[in-house]
């Protein structure tokens, strides 16, 4: 059979941005609201609740009873759009969703602790207007991805433990562009949709180390997961001797790489009351250079083979986030947290996309965590994220000849207020 070859600019319903996330690039940072209140700076090393389960599993080992957690994180993400080639760039693209987790953990024995969690590492969804002058690179997206982590500790000695978690990873995309297809001999806008999903396997394994009685320093590391995303690929108001041919639905597959993490943290007990964090982390985006999409059974264009190929390249770098922070125990009922993270783009100028329109971030949090009794606490958190200007600047497409995707440049300027709530119950 035939077959169509149509790369990022069509194949980034796994690969777009997370706006609505703390988190750069694609990835999502809401896995703990009391990890959140200190910008996620001790989040290899700082073992607050089973929530440490996803930061490094090593800690479930310093849990004392059985507890479960549960909680969000939501994310209001404002999106200033200037300097536009088009007439129509509204910057209101990100709705507001939760972003949910769950966690249950427990002790075994002296030696062995064991938990479950729940949570979403990579989502999006963007929701550009109908009209938006740069739809032919990205109109809507919504990514999805939800991990089960069984995992499982050991406390070596007094002052060691290690941890291991396998990952199940579910991932389902969506996305809708437009092609131009008046450029194309034809009248209108070709509405070109793609949807999958995959079931994926990784793991997370940690170390915890008590250096000292005060001094804890913890490190963890996320596996890369292999996807390949099986769905369809569906053409529709395509006329004109090119784009009428393409009208229908087609087999689509997808390979894509989510990138392997590397946490490291330290935790330090100052006094009573207060307790410092500072954290780093290595994220390998260089993985994501390009996504490609296979689709099967295209016909050929006008008699040529192979059809003409829609590139786009993400080119990404890795990058170094980084984290400090600090909590004080107001009381045996209230915690105080605060924290500063810098959190570096993947992304340079030369490939930023609509769908990517992601820069150098810097998040501030503030955050509290209320203990009425022994058996429970609710932690909440705030942060404003600000990001630096975002250049986008994307030139047009061409199929067979004719201009099918017209260029688009723009500079995107993105903030964001987080709210998180969580709750814990021990046994």
């Amino acid at each position: 059979m035939k077959k169509l070859w149509l790369k990022t600019s069509l194949a980034l319903a796994v690969g777009a941005v997370s706006t609505h996330s703390l988190g750069n690039g694609i990835a999502i940072n809401e896995q703990s609201v009391s990890g959140m209140g200190t910008s996620f700076a001790g989040r290899a090393s700082a073992v607050n609740d089973a929530s440490i389960l996803f930061g490094n599993p090593a800690g479930l080992s310093k849990l004392e009873r059985p507890e479960v957690v549960g909680g969000f994180g939501l994310v209001k993400a404002n999106v200033d759009i200037d300097d536009a080639s088009a007439e129509t760039h509204k910057g209101d693209m990100v709705p507001l969703t939760p972003v949910p987790f769950a966690y249950y953990a427990s002790p075994i024995d002296e030696k062995f602790s064991w938990g479950l969690g729940l949570y979403v590492p990579y989502a999006l969804i963007s929701d550009y207007e109908k009209s938006f002058g740069g739809r032919f690179k990205g109109q809507y997206s919504k990514v999805e991805v939800v991990t089960l982590q069984p995992t499982l500790s050991y406390q070596i000695n007094d002052r060691v433990s290690v941890g291991f978690g396998p990952t199940i990873n579910k991932i389902k995309g969506k996305l809708v562009n437009k092609l131009d297809n008046s450029a194309a001999f034809g009248t209108g806008e070709t509405k070109v949709g793609i949807k999958g999903d995959d079931v994926a396997y990784g793991f997370n394994v940690g170390l915890m180390v008590d250096v000292t009685d005060s001094l804890t320093w913890g490190l963890t590391y996320h596996s890369k997961v292999d996807y390949t995303l099986e769905g369809r690929t569906r053409i529709t108001n395509g006329s004109g001797p090119i784009f009428s041919q393409f009208n229908g639905d087609y087999d689509a597959s997808l390979d894509f790489t989510t990138p392997e993490t590397i946490d490291t943290s330290v935790t330090y007990k100052l006094d009573d009351q207060w307790t410092l964090y500072a954290g780093t982390t290595f994220t390998r985006w260089s993985r994501l250079q390009e996504i490609v999409v296979e689709n099967e059974g295209t016909p050929s264009l006008l008699g040529m083979q192979p059809i003409g190929e829609v590139s786009e390249e993400l080119k990404w770098h890795n990058t170094w986030s980084y984290a400090i922070g600090a909590s004080y125990q107001l009381n045996p009922q209230w915690v105080l947290r605060t924290g500063l993270a810098i959190d570096p783009s993947p992304a340079e100028n030369e490939h930023r996309s609509v769908r990517i329109p992601v820069g150098n971030r810097k998040v501030f949090s503030v955050g509290a965590g209320w203990s009425p009794n022994p058996d429970l606490t609710i932690d909440v958190a705030y942060s404003y994220l600000h990001e630096s200007s975002a250049k986008v600047n994307q030139a047009s497409k061409e199929l067979a000849g004719a201009e099918i995707a017209p260029g688009f440049s723009a500079e995107y300027n993105n903030s964001a207020h987080g709210l998180g709530l969580q709750a814990t119950y021990r046994f």
